[in-house]
Order: C-alpha cells, then structure tokens, then sequence
C-alpha cells in the first residue's frame, strides 16, 4: 500500500499499519492485502467478487480485519462477503469503510467516536425528526413543534459536556436562507430554533443548498457542491473544513468549488445574446444556461437558433410588454418561493375568482400540517 492507502487505513479502521492476525484489505476494488491465522481462514469466492470467512469452533481472542479503502473516483465496486463462524468462538470482527449512516430515530441516539491527539470527538448522526416521530418514544414530554422535538432527542443524548461533540443533523433551522430546490413548509412550521444546539462544538447541517452560517459560526450548513436549479445561480458553492482544537476551540473555513460547467441566468434582446462580442470571452459557451429574452417580438425559432451558439441553453423566457401583463416570466421564480398553501390559494382563487377566506384558509393549513407529519 501507498502512503495515501496507509493513511485512509488509518482513518476508516483506525489501523496504523498493517493489523496483526487476519485480515483482508480490498483498496479501489483490488485485493491490496491478506492474511490468515491458524484458526480463521478468507478465501476468495469464485462464482462472484467478495469472500468467505471461515472461523473454526472454539477460537478465542482473535480478531480479523475487512476493511475497503477507496482512494479513487468513478469507482463501481460491489462484493459479497460471507461469515462460517464454528461454535464456542469470541472473535473480533472489524469491517470498516469510514461510512456511518444514522438510522431511523429511535428513541435514542449512540455516538460515533473519533480520536487526535487531544483526545476524543463524538460525532452525533440524528436524521430529520418530526414531532411524531420524537412524540412516540417520550409521550409524556410536551412535543408540539419541531423545536421541541429536536430538543427532546438532544436532552436524550447522553452528551459529556466536557468533551468535544459535533452533531451532524438534517433540518430547517430558523434564519436560514432557502433557494427554490428546497420544499417549502406551510407557515415554516418545520423550523427549529438553533438554541437547542448549545451543547455542541460544531453543528454541520444538511438541508439547504446555499453554504451559510445561522447565528453562531459555528452552526452551519455546507450547502450544495453544485447548483441543482437557477434559484442558485449567484451562489458561491464550497466546502466547508472544520478543525477541532481543544474544547471549543474550532476553525471554520471554507474551500471553493468550480464546476466543470456553471449555471446562469443571462437576459437581453437576440440580438445582444447573439452578437460574438457579448459571449467570445466568458464561458456562456459552455455553461448551462436560462435565457431570457427581452424582444418585444417572440423570435422565430428562438431556442435552436440560440442553441447553436449555447449549446447548453436549459430553459428560454421572454420578459416583455405581453409576458409581464400575464405574469408569465415572474411565475417560474415566484413558485419556487411559495408554500403549499400559497399555491392551493393562488389555485382556489384562478379556479373560483374570489380568494379563500380566513376560515377556509385555517382549516386547509391545518390540513396540510397533518399531512406533512404524518409523512414518513
């Protein structure tokens, strides 16, 4: 193995250098190492990729060693490994790959642990609650908001306030600026407050594609790598790198992304688009964009004609005298922005030419929030 590959080891099993007793380390798809013990064999399969662990009966205070390090991108690899464990044995079996996916809430949540030379870190994984899904394993406790809910499964967390915690959590925390890739909430009930997240070091969210700090610097969501609609077309994408010194000591800094083709938003009459002077020297040649046209006039053939100079042209508007007095250009934007209940209300109101009343619009928010926690 390469010094990258010993590194990675290190990092996905917590190995420093190759481990004693038996072991199989498959590295980007190959066998990168191999070994077997008088009472535990690994043989490889022959009718399909993985192998076959075999531990004889009786074998006590051994271990062995499967972990899979990748170091190399496009990498498709799947296998099938199989345990023959005889009777009476006490052995370790370590499989690692540096992945840790939480589960399903369930009442509680166990920490991953990390260790420097400091000493530990404990990385918290909690997956997107609802009050339903917290409300069921504490029915005494008073759950009606998704606040509540959030900080009930901390207050559950046997979280050591001396030490260093990091939590890693999926939710919509008040103060956040959406774009139009994200699902709307009727009324923001799904917003948590970032109070319930004192007890950590580091808050890494997931949610919203914009990368942006809420309140503290050190609650913050990453954002997207790329740009998945043109409501993201100004944002900066980035990675986020956190360092952890001592208790509370932590640096945040950010490392730019450039993507192989940028999305844009580019307006101006065809004959402005069209001109080479406009585009000969900026990459709107190779990036995706959404053209909007401000001619008057709808061009004939418009969107294959601009194609042949923007071979990457995703969507084509046009902002004019007509397209303003029917709404059209503002729609596409405006409906990423809206709720459910603003949309139902823009419907209702098309379909039966008066708006709904403040009773009709109670009872449809209403239902609409029943709807959303039930969802699974």
């Amino acid at each position: 193995m390469d010094a990258i590959e010993k590194k990675l080891l290190e990092e996905v099993a917590d190995l420093h250098g190759i481990p004693e007793g038996a072991y199989n380390i498959r590295a980007d798809g190959k066998l990168a190492g191999r070994n077997t013990t008088a009472h535990i064999n690994i043989v490889t399969k022959e009718d399909k990729p993985g192998i076959d662990i075999y531990i004889a009966p009786g074998t006590k205070n051994e271990s062995v060693h499967i972990p899979v390090i990748i170091s190399q991108t496009g990498l498709k690899d799947m296998v099938y490994n199989d345990f023959y464990i005889g009777e009476d044995c006490d052995v370790d079996i370590v499989g690692s790959c540096g992945i840790h996916i939480a589960p399903v809430y369930g009442g509680a949540v166990a920490p991953v642990v990390l260790r420097d030379e400091i000493g530990p870190v404990y990385l918290w994984l909690l997956p997107f609650l609802k009050p339903a899904h917290v409300r069921r394993w504490f029915p005494d406790a008073q759950i009606e908001s998704y606040t509540d809910a959030v900080a009930a499964a901390i207050a559950h967390m046997d979280i050591d306030d001396s030490a260093r915690n990091v939590l890693v959590t999926h939710q919509f925390v008040t103060g956040g600026a959406r774009s139009g890739s994200e699902e709307l909430s009727v009324g923001g009930t799904d917003n948590v407050d970032s109070s319930v997240f004192a007890p950590f070091d580091y808050v890494a969210l997931g949610h919203l594609h914009g990368a942006q700090q809420i309140g503290r610097p050190t609650i913050r969501y990453a954002g997207s790598p790329l740009k998945y609609s043109f409501s993201e077309a100004s944002q900066r994408k980035s990675v986020t790198v956190v360092t952890l010194g001592e208790k509370s000591a932590v640096d945040v800094r950010t490392v730019p992304l450039t993507p192989l083709r940028d999305l844009r938003e580019i307006r101006g009459s065809y004959d402005e688009l069209t001109a080479r002077s406009f585009y000969e020297h900026t990459t709107y040649r190779s990036d995706y964009l959404h053209l909007i046209l401000t001619d008057e006039q709808d061009v004939f053939d418009a969107v294959g004609r601009l194609r042949a100079i923007y071979p990457y042209l995703m969507t084509l508007d046009y902002d004019n005298a007509r397209t303003r007095a029917a709404g059209a250009v503002a729609a596409p934007a405006a409906m990423e922005q809206r709720t459910p209940l603003e949309l139902f209300e823009a419907l209702y109101l098309q379909q039966n030419n008066q708006p709904m009343s403040d009773e009709q619009r109670a009872f449809a928010a209403q239902l609409m929030e029943e709807i959303q926690e039930a969802q699974p």
